[in-house]
């Protein structure tokens, strides 16, 4: 795998979209093509090589490409959207949309990622080391198709509307989120492993919440079904089982309602 390395020469006067930095985008470009990729700064159309001193060769093809992003990232917008393949690791926090739509490859943040970042993701690996803010793997704005597949990690908390319109994949917040999470989902995995503050699952059509902490406030749309054991992301402990919601209709399988699962640690 061959590694592109970009360092930060210049922090944007506004905010810089980098749609273009991605393996996908970079694959068979040697540094001086990607330093010459065009980005977003407000109206004005900028170079990769404005912001940032590039070295290093991109592999033959984005599966071949591993990209290494050093400096203040926090105000640079879209890293490794859209990625399919490859590596992307950065060594800073970073803007909006990061990670959006990804369909592969793995994304590593080593910092914290502003709102709506893993929005409608379809597969890869995505980790973000500290925080995460608003609309963590939803939907984007006015669609009804949030994260479908891949595993999003936050080693941190989370912020509000937390995958919204989930439909599937598995996003795991190691620490607490916010209101509203898995609003409207209809499929998928979500596992919080601190506390949920409010209005958790509402809508909830189909899928599973595993919350490990407390939840300020219960919906009421859920109801007691049973007590298990499970295994959650590496962790075995009796889990309190509810249903819901029930204020939603729900499709039926084999003649029996389907309904939206609710965990909670005992």
């Amino acid at each position: 795998m061959n590694t592109v390395t970009m360092n930060v020469n210049k922090i944007p006067e506004l905010y810089f979209e980098c749609e273009n930095v991605n393996p996908d985008t970079f694959a068979g470009k040697k540094a001086a093509e990607i330093a010459a990729l065009k980005g977003y700064q407000g109206k004005k159309i900028s170079t990769l090589g404005e912001y940032f001193t590039i070295t290093g060769d991109a592999g033959a093809t984005a599966a071949d490409t591993k990209i290494v992003i050093n400096g203040d990232c926090t105000k640079m917008k879209y890293i490794g959207a859209k990625m399919s393949a490859g590596e992307v690791v950065v060594n800073s926090s970073t803007d909006m949309y990061t990670g959006s739509w990804m369909t592969g490859g793995k994304l590593l943040i080593k910092g914290n990622v502003h709102s709506f970042c893993g929005l409608a993701m379809k597969g890869g690996e995505f980790t973000v080391e500290g925080n995460a803010g608003n609309y963590l793997g939803a939907a984007y704005r006015g669609d009804w198709r949030g994260m479908s597949g891949g595993v999003l990690r936050v080693k941190g908390n989370a912020g509000s509307d937390v995958a919204t319109f989930m439909i599937g994949g598995e996003l795991i917040v190691e620490g607490d989120v916010d209101i509203h999470i898995g609003t409207h989902m209809e499929g998928g995995k979500i596992i919080v492993k601190g506390n949920a503050n409010r209005r958790v699952g509402g809508q909830m059509v189909k899928g599973e919440i595993y919350v490990f902490g407390n939840i300020n406030v219960m919906m009421p749309g859920y109801k007691y079904k049973d007590e298990v054991d499970l295994e959650v992301d590496g962790t075995k402990a009796k889990f309190i089982e509810y249903i819901g919601d029930l204020g939603e209709r729900h499709p039926k399988k084999k003649g029996e309602m389907v309904y939206g699962k609710l965990y909670m640690k005992k």
